[in-house]
């Protein structure tokens, strides 16, 4: 479950709290200065459209899923790619940190800045699908991921978005067009992976 955490008061030294009426909003580079700062120790937080969201700690079937889903998706995209484990993507007024993303290149080539974008990104679903069905999907869509994914652990699907679209002149937003679902059993090939993945393998 995602909540939208309140600013800390002047001079405080704890992590903001979560929860309140209202959202606490700020821009990229004073969220990497909270950051920095340490409040953000405790929890998983990320900045969605210039809102600093608790993500709640992570549990140990969601950080076993998210090994598996690692080593699958390396495995799939093989040289040239990089899969990179929950790191942060930067777009204007966002620091969202998918569990797995896929950049070109290696990791070398993005020791001064976070990537704009990737090619694919996964999002592990314990306890937020709808907000990864929406929310995240709008915004990594938004930003030209060609493809995203979504690893429902509750109904053990796998959901597969592809081919963003701008939506209705003036919305400034865009959504994925084609939305598939999968089940164990099945195969599905990332659109700039080499090799299939088998669901029984992101959900054993």
């Amino acid at each position: 479950m995602s909540a939208v955490a309140n600013p800390p008061a002047p001079g405080s030294t704890t992590p903001p709290p979560v929860g309140g009426p209202r959202p606490w909003r700020c821009t990229r580079e004073q969220y990497t200065k909270l950051g920095e700062a340490g409040f953000f120790t405790e929890k998983r937080y990320e900045l969605i459209r210039g809102e600093i969201i608790d993500m709640g700690k992570e549990g140990p079937r969601h950080y076993t899923m998210f090994l598996i889903a690692l080593d699958v998706i390396k495995a799939a995209f093989g040289p040239g790619f990089f899969a990179r484990p929950a790191g942060p993507l930067a777009f204007d007024d966002s620091e969202p940190q998918p569990d797995v993303s896929v950049v070109r290149g290696t990791r070398m080539d993005y020791m001064t800045e976070h990537p704009a974008t990737a090619l694919f990104a996964l999002e592990i679903s314990e306890t937020s699908l709808s907000y990864d069905l929406t929310t995240k999907a709008e915004l990594y869509a938004t930003v030209g991921i060609p493809e995203y994914w979504v690893l429902d652990l509750e109904e053990r699907r796998l959901h597969v978005f592809r081919a963003p679209r701008p939506l209705a002149p003036g919305l400034d937003t865009t959504a994925y067009s084609t939305h598939l679902t999968y089940s164990p059993g099945d195969t599905v090939t990332p659109l700039h992976a080499a090799n299939a993945v088998a669901v029984t393998d992101l959900l054993p």
